[in-house]
């Protein structure tokens, strides 16, 4: 017995959408390689130069590098739009993680270093606490030890 042609042509359909997609998403798919040569091209290369420009003590300075990094940011946002990639992907992060292995691996996480501030701000935030416990404990002993009847 053969089969109606209805229950033939839901799985034809579904074929031809399948090939279709694949070759619409081959076509518009973000040329990787190209992507990632121009950013090493023309966004690391003017990145380099410009950090070269400023004292290595100072990379970690973000009123030094901000501008920099700002510009570098821009161009892999251009080149990623102009070849209709999507931004940011993988090859962007990894980018950006290579930049700041190299470039900021020394600095600290809020982009200057840190240190202790100054002993008249520090002591008074040190003693207030211990003098609030030993007082509070005093407190506690004084009125443990008056003997006061139950009214």
């Amino acid at each position: 017995m053969a089969l109606p042609l209805a229950s033939l042509g839901r799985p034809l359909v579904g074929f031809v959408c399948l090939v279709l997609a694949h070759h619409v998403v081959t076509v518009t798919a973000c040329p990787e390689a190209d992507f990632g040569q121009l950013m090493n091209e023309l966004c690391l290369t003017k990145f380099e130069l410009e950090m070269e420009e400023i004292a290595k003590e100072l990379w970690c300075d973000w009123d030094q590098t901000f501008r920099s990094y700002r510009e570098v940011t821009n161009c892999t946002y251009l080149i990623a739009e102009k070849l209709d990639c999507y931004w940011p992907n993988h090859q962007v992060n990894d980018f950006f993680l290579a930049i700041h292995r190299h470039y900021f691996r020394a600095c600290p996480a809020t982009g200057r270093v840190l240190k202790d501030p100054p002993s008249n701000i520090l002591c008074p935030f040190i003693i207030a606490p211990i003098l609030v416990t030993l007082l509070g404990t005093a407190l506690v002993v004084y009125k443990s030890q008056r003997n006061e009847g139950i009214v």
